[in-house]
């Protein structure tokens, strides 16, 4: 009887901390919640703009599109975690005259929420969905947060809405800031060959960078760190990377050691076959990092990625039929790390045990679990 008030008592204070750090939700914004996490997503472009630990201060998806291109009042703004589709970059000279933006339309026209969250979910859920009358596509999303954790699953069915077959791109990308992000953030993947943009394309794997080595500028970097004046007078650099052809699920995460913070992704190859990395500076420091994953590893219009065809023996586009549908889905997960923590040195999907098993990099070795517990009848990877 002692016990059971006790626990009481232990999730009553839990919900009383996570009450105290989570903002009031800024108009368009839609939040699920359970007792170990807030996820805010926004109808103003799409954007997941909040993935907070209860009880912690910091977001990890804080970025905004503010300082790199006009933000007009009252429309939609690249922000968080955005979707890059019907492209990703920029349109051919034509195309953009005629109105279509970087990075496509999705994140930049509002969405519908279709389903909003119930008070009282066992599992929190949400469905919005967007119509882009350009690209004549559209997207339903379904986001599905833990029972318990601190886990989402993110579900996104993309349907040709035209008469006619097209090719297209689709790039998941999420953008981390300070305080999230400085000089002590790690970025760890199981990404392998790859790629500067800035640079030249590599006929084979030979030719090729290996992660996390890159060469920008005809200096040698390690993209896991970002630092200060790293690089002098170089304010974005974009590096693309596969995975082995007998890779499974792709991977990337973020860790603050400062923080004790640890942002993560991981998804199916076949889905998403490219992790981007950005690197933003401003004035020499850094400012801005994304972990884009998606369909393709060539920031360029369409006409270049169709002259390409594949580089490293992947696509570099993908094809959707008249009245076509494709789904494709991906995990997103937080999860506060000890103190020192070293990064990631491997990352296992456990079906069985329903689980996410995260085993550190030297020299600690550590492993840290996350239970997925999600609803048995969402889409499963």
């Amino acid at each position: 009887m002692v016990r059971g008030h006790g626990v009481v008592a232990g999730l009553l204070l839990l919900l009383i901390m996570f009450c105290g750090l989570s903002h009031a939700a800024e108009p368009g914004e839609v939040i699920l919640k359970n007792q170990r996490v807030a996820l805010g997503v926004t109808t103003a472009g799409g954007g997941i703009i909040e993935f907070r630990l209860a009880g912690e201060a910091v977001n990890p998806l804080n970025w905004t599109i503010h300082g790199l291109e006009p933000v007009q009042p009252g429309k939609p703004y690249l922000r968080g975690h955005f979707l890059c589709l019907d492209r990703w970059g920029a349109p051919s000279e034509a195309e953009a005259e005629r109105g279509v933006p970087f990075h496509g339309e999705a994140p930049r026209i509002n969405w519908k929420l279709s389903r909003a969250p119930k008070p009282g979910q066992e599992f929190p859920h949400l469905r919005m969905e967007c119509r882009m009358p350009l690209a004549g596509l559209s997207v339903v999303r379904t986001i599905r947060l833990s029972r318990s954790a601190s886990v989402a699953r993110v579900h996104e069915k993309v349907t040709n809405n035209r008469n006619l077959g097209r090719i297209y791109n689709m790039v998941q990308h999420p953008s981390i800031a300070a305080p999230f992000l400085d000089e002590t953030t790690l970025i760890d993947t199981n990404a392998t060959f790859g790629f500067l943009q800035e640079g030249e394309i590599p006929a084979s794997s030979e030719r090729a960078s290996l992660w996390p080595r890159q060469k920008v500028q005809g200096q040698r970097v390690d993209l896991r760190r970002f630092l200060n004046n790293e690089t002098r007078g170089v304010v974005h650099d974009v590096s693309s990377f596969i995975f082995d052809s007998e890779t499974e699920f792709g991977w990337v995460t973020a860790v603050n050691p400062k923080t004790g913070l640890l942002l993560g992704y991981t998804w199916q190859t076949r889905d998403y076959p490219w992790l981007n990395i950005w690197r933003h500076r401003e004035n020499g420091r850094v400012k801005s990092r994304g972990l884009e994953f998606g369909t393709t590893g060539l920031h360029q219009p369409f006409g270049t990625l169709v002259a390409q065809g594949r580089i490293l023996e992947r696509p570099v586009f993908t094809y959707i039929d008249a009245g076509g549908s494709v789904s494709r889905e991906y995990l997103m997960f937080t999860i506060r790390v000890p103190e020192n923590y070293a990064g990631v040195n491997r990352l296992m999907v456990d079906s069985k045990a329903g689980s996410i098993e995260l085993f550190e990099r030297p020299p600690g070795k550590r492993r840290l679990s996350l239970s997925l517990d999600l609803a048995a009848d969402s889409p499963g990877m």
